[in-house]
């Protein structure tokens, strides 16, 4: 097969195929770090522009670090792992060498969304309500897949 070159990176033999410099550009780790800043800002219940505010930069660079637009430096990935309350291996966290990111699922945008909004909930009562809802239709749902009928006493007492 033939490859061809054109002007523009004759004239730049030192520049990757889509253009830019070899080590400058943005890859799939930055966009997976990138994605794992924004995935733990909505969990905390953090808006860019607060997240922004907390380490010091614009909302726009903020917005870039998550899209994996821009590299995030060592210091500056450091300063967002304490903001965000995780070690910086965190951020890490099931990146592969071959894998690339892919876009958030609905069902995971819709756990992430329901984080941030049990966060937002100031009254602990409510909260606690909630939460045993939600562990009382977990109880539910784990019932149905195996067979067996749930009671309600059943669902109180595994709520408590």
């Amino acid at each position: 097969m033939v490859q061809t070159t054109t002007t523009a990176e004759a004239k730049r033999p030192d520049t990757a195929k889509d253009g830019a410099k070899p080590g400058q550009r943005a890859n799939a780790a930055d966009r997976h770090v990138g994605s794992r800043i924004r995935e733990r800002r909505v969990m905390m219940g953090l808006s860019q522009q607060q997240l922004a505010r907390m380490i010091g930069v614009t909302y726009q660079q903020a917005h870039k670090y998550e899209r994996g637009l821009n590299r995030i430096s060592a210091g500056r990935l450091f300063e967002i792992a304490q903001v965000l309350g995780v070690g910086v291996s965190w951020f890490f966290e099931g990146l592969t060498a071959d894998s690339e990111q892919n876009e958030i699922s609905p069902r995971q945008r819709m756990c992430l969304e329901l984080a941030r909004n049990f966060a937002m909930i100031d009254n602990e009562k409510h909260q606690e309500a909630l939460s045993q809802m939600a562990r009382a239709l977990a109880a539910q749902s784990q019932a149905a897949v195996v067979g067996i009928p749930v009671t309600e006493d059943e669902v109180t007492a595994e709520t408590h």
